[in-house]
């Protein structure tokens, strides 16, 4: 792991070697790889975080209207439809794209036609919720239900019940509603710790849910850019230093990590780095192996665009760790 000349990589697949086949063809403008690593995938985890990577790949490209249309009847298509449908909306509301109104209508519709064709899956509902997250007034009636707990706000608990359904502790399900009460009200974090907590804490051993709120915690460290001499504190507070091993103890050390997300795993790792608990963030990067994501450690840079920065910042606190 200290290996010197060790340069991380980024990859979407990750340890995930049929999908990176699948990515690779996809990016080539084929479909029949994407096909048939979805018609392989038997559980509602994988599948989840499949159509995701997938979606991400295919919304700049016609290669999933070019499958649907060649087989109009495939609910895998239909559902990766609703997918890219969601990931271009997203992307059209994050740029202030004069059409987002409408993308975000279509791929409502694609999500609705998507969750009549395959009424199992989880995956049409997930995408409801991502697109819940770009109406932070809630001005749709289904994205101001009551919560189901104290301290909660009013959100599409209907939506994340369905998703829930289908595939209880759904990693991006769970993801998605953060982003939601992100958006739903700027300033203080208080709502999304609450809803952090209230979800990791109902969640079993081995659910990546238990990273959850180390999300947030970095949220907190993001907006308080500019106080860099009290960041290195944030991360050594009693209570970080409980959700990051919170997240060891109830997820990594029981969860299958070449199937684990990326971004848990980083996330993870930056936590245990940062409670100078390096003993055990070297774990977190030896399960890592080649692989990393630029967040969350861009956020410990002055230029947190710049990948070559967060890069430089990962590898000084692997070596670190390393070293113990």
């Amino acid at each position: 792991m200290s290996g010197q000349g060790f340069r991380p990589v980024y990859h979407p697949a990750g340890h995930d070697h049929a999908l990176r086949h699948a990515v690779q063809d996809l990016r080539a403008g084929r479909w029949m790889a994407m096909a048939r690593l979805l018609d392989e995938t038997s559980d509602w985890d994988s599948w989840t975080r499949r159509t995701q990577v997938l979606a991400a790949v295919a919304a700049g490209t016609d290669t999933v209207r070019v499958w649907r249309a060649e087989h109009p009847d495939s609910p895998a298509a239909t559902v990766m439809h609703g997918r890219v449908a969601v990931e271009r909306a997203v992307r059209a509301h994050r740029a202030g794209h004069a059409g987002a109104d409408d993308l975000r209508e279509q791929a409502r519709n694609a999500c609705r036609e998507a969750a009549d064709r395959s009424p199992s899956d989880p995956v049409p509902w997930v995408g409801l919720l991502a697109l819940a997250a770009l109406d932070g007034r809630q001005r749709r009636a289904e994205h101001r239900l009551r919560p189901p707990a104290p301290m909660l706000p009013t959100g599409p608990w209907g939506l994340l019940a369905e998703a829930e359904k289908r595939d209880p502790y759904n990693r991006e399900a769970h993801h998605r509603m953060l982003q939601f009460v992100y958006a739903r009200r700027s300033g203080p974090l208080s709502e999304a710790v609450n809803y952090s907590s209230w979800a990791s804490s109902s969640a079993p051993v081995g659910s990546a849910l238990h990273a959850l709120p180390l999300y947030v915690r970095v949220e907190r460290y993001r907006r308080e850019r500019g106080h860099e001499r009290a960041l290195d504190l944030h991360w050594v507070a009693e209570d970080a230093i409980r959700d990051a091993q919170r997240a060891l103890d109830a997820w990594f050390l029981f969860c299958a990590t070449d199937e684990a997300s990326l971004l848990d795993l980083n996330h993870l790792a930056h936590a245990l780095f940062g409670a100078l608990r390096f003993t055990d963030a070297a774990r977190v990067f030896e399960a890592l192996g080649p692989y990393y994501t630029t967040l969350p450690w861009a956020y410990r840079t002055a230029r947190p665009d710049d990948r070559a920065l967060a890069e430089e910042v990962f590898l000084h606190a692997r070596a670190r760790c390393a070293g113990g």
